[in-house]
């Protein structure tokens, strides 16, 4: 499978350099994250990931990044995974 810089494609580096280097979108993608807490501890553990990903795409002000890459769960989902492991 061809990899762009490293990541699945160009849209999901691009969503991820986006999230990592935008100040108020990291900090909404960390907010996100912090909330799997509040799930209780069975469900943390399966779904905690997808919550984070579905709290971000339902609250994200817009459909793309500024240059064009279009968020979809996946690509979001691996950024906010990028940012767990830090």
């Amino acid at each position: 499978m061809k990899t762009y810089n490293g990541h699945r494609s160009w849209n999901s580096w691009n969503i991820s350099l986006w999230i990592s280097n935008e100040e108020p979108l990291y900090r909404f993608a960390l907010d996100c994250i912090a909330k799997i807490q509040y799930l209780p501890p069975t469900r943390r553990a399966k779904r905690g990931l997808r919550y984070a990903t579905n709290l971000f795409m339902n609250d994200m002000g817009g459909t793309k990044t500024p240059d064009g890459a279009i968020y979809n769960h996946l690509s979001v989902k691996l950024a906010l995974q990028c940012l767990m492991e830090d």
